[in-house]
């Protein structure tokens, strides 16, 4: 029998992620694709929805290793999100604003939206997501997806809020990402509705062993 080649496995989030996690960030953040060509500037996208988690919450951040020391998925996310909007917008944001300044006029290109984003964490806060208090962040490149690894990621982020006493857990996904709807949907999320969601709809599940 030959030898087995190293094999895909999930483990915690190491500094040396960072560049992957970024690339596997800007490959997904479109609607669940590629997002250069939308946002030119590779730092944008996983400024807001990878780097600051992965700074703020590293116990929290675990990686799909593709068997070679290579992270080729994430999830990311917060144990408390109100925490992690005051943290945001104390700790993250002076880092990263001399390279994104806070807009002074209404935002007029895809790029700028993001930029107003990342200048008021405070639209994280929902009071229909209250009972919902932590929240995630799950991209895989896609020829990792569809093979149980987002499972296996999704299994191994609910177990750390559930070690940690967090009861429930909800995230945003942009409703046009149909293909992510099902996949929630399958590992046991359920829709939260919020009054004016925009592109984005809302769910959540128990943090309890479940469908994962």
């Amino acid at each position: 029998m030959l030898p087995m080649g190293p094999q895909p496995s999930i483990r915690p989030y190491r500094p040396a992620d960072r560049a992957a996690v970024a690339t596997v960030c800007v490959l997904t953040a479109f609607e669940g694709g590629d997002s250069r060509q939308r946002y030119p500037d590779e730092e944008l996208m996983p400024t807001l929805f990878a780097a600051p988690y992965c700074h703020l919450e590293p116990e929290l951040a675990f990686v799909l290793d593709d068997g070679s020391g290579s992270a080729v998925g994430y999830v990311v996310g917060t144990a408390d999100t109100q925490r992690f909007v005051k943290d945001f917008r104390e700790t993250w944001i002076p880092r990263v604003a001399d390279r994104y300044p806070a807009l002074t006029a209404a935002p007029r290109t895809p790029t700028e939206e993001m930029v107003e984003l990342l200048h008021t964490p405070e639209r994280m806060v929902l009071p229909e997501l209250a009972a919902y208090p932590a929240h995630l962040h799950i991209d895989l490149l896609p020829d990792w997806q569809r093979r149980g690894f987002g499972r296996g990621l999704m299994r191994t982020f609910l177990a750390a809020l559930h070690d940690r006493g967090v009861p429930a857990v909800h995230l945003g996904m942009v409703t046009a990402n149909t293909a992510a709807r099902a996949f929630y949907d399958r590992l046991g999320f359920h829709e939260i509705p919020v009054p004016d969601p925009g592109p984005l709809t809302y769910l959540g599940r128990s943090t309890a062993a479940g469908p994962p």
